[in-house]
């Protein structure tokens, strides 16, 4: 069975900057992969090529066993691919509910003439949207600010709007960027078990510094250093590898990640 997404010796270049070279990596169902490495390393630059922001110079995608070329990330919802970035997104002046029902446009079944005419049948599709999305807050345990405009919540909350926004679509694959930038300790604790949460539902890819998060959620990593893959593993290979702890992560990922295997024994 071949896996959800691959990506096939993808090599990205800016002028005379080479931000990935022949990088290969899998995800498959059900699976959540992390991508890691130090600024620079390519971590951004390979979320943008899956997600359609950049275009590879050479290399390929597929998704589903089908070619992913030439998309842009308008069309992620209905190929089954939703993202968070590391700008949350969400617009100001629609509130939490409204932003969050922005994500479920995939489901709508109305057309645009039949919302402006406000037809019957636009109609029961917002009555469904909204009974959705209120359905994702309680998941998040943000439901009391459904009415509420994102600049008056906490950033944690924010983050939990948008993530709520990229879940209602119901993708098979989550792409998620720095989702625990600027979260304090037990937000990122929460983020954590949240994610691990999704695995029944989709596959998840994470690009994050903070290694305690993607020790503790992921069931494999890719280690990115000047564009080049230089590992591939569980967690425990990829801490104790010592091509990873030369290069860039030292002492941080030993720390980090101790203080999480001593936290589970």
């Amino acid at each position: 069975m071949p896996a959800l997404l691959d990506v096939n010796s993808v090599t990205v270049r800016f002028g005379g900057l080479v931000a990935l070279y022949d990088v290969s990596a899998t995800v498959d169902d059900n699976e959540i992969v992390g991508v890691i490495g130090p600024n620079g390393a390519g971590k951004t630059t390979l979320f943008n090529v899956i997600c359609g922001f950049t275009r590879p110079t050479s290399g390929r995608l597929n998704f589903q066993g089908k070619a992913l070329s030439r998309h842009h990330p308008r069309q992620l919802a209905s190929f089954g691919i939703a993202r968070t970035l590391q700008g949350l997104g969400l617009f100001p002046h629609l509130s939490v509910l409204e932003n969050v029902m922005v994500g479920a446009h995939k489901h709508g079944k109305a057309g645009t003439a039949a919302a402006m005419l406000a037809s019957p049948t636009s109609d029961r599709d917002d009555r469904a949207l909204r009974e959705r999305a209120l359905k994702e807050l309680e998941a998040l345990e943000i439901s009391d600010y459904a009415a509420r405009l994102p600049g008056q919540l906490p950033y944690g909350v924010q983050k939990r709007v948008a993530l709520a926004r990229a879940l209602i679509a119901e993708p098979k694959l989550l792409l998620l960027d720095e989702p625990a930038s600027g979260l304090s300790s037990d937000e990122m604790n929460e983020l954590g078990q949240l994610i691990r949460s999704l695995r029944d539902q989709m596959s998840v890819i994470l690009v994050e510094h903070h290694m305690d998060l993607v020790m503790q959620v992921c069931d494999r990593i890719v280690v990115l250093d000047f564009g080049r893959v230089i590992a591939t593993g569980t967690p425990a290979q990829v801490r104790d590898d010592p091509k990873v702890l030369e290069a860039y992560l030292g002492e941080q990922v030993s720390a980090e990640t101790q203080g999480v295997s001593d936290a589970g024994n």
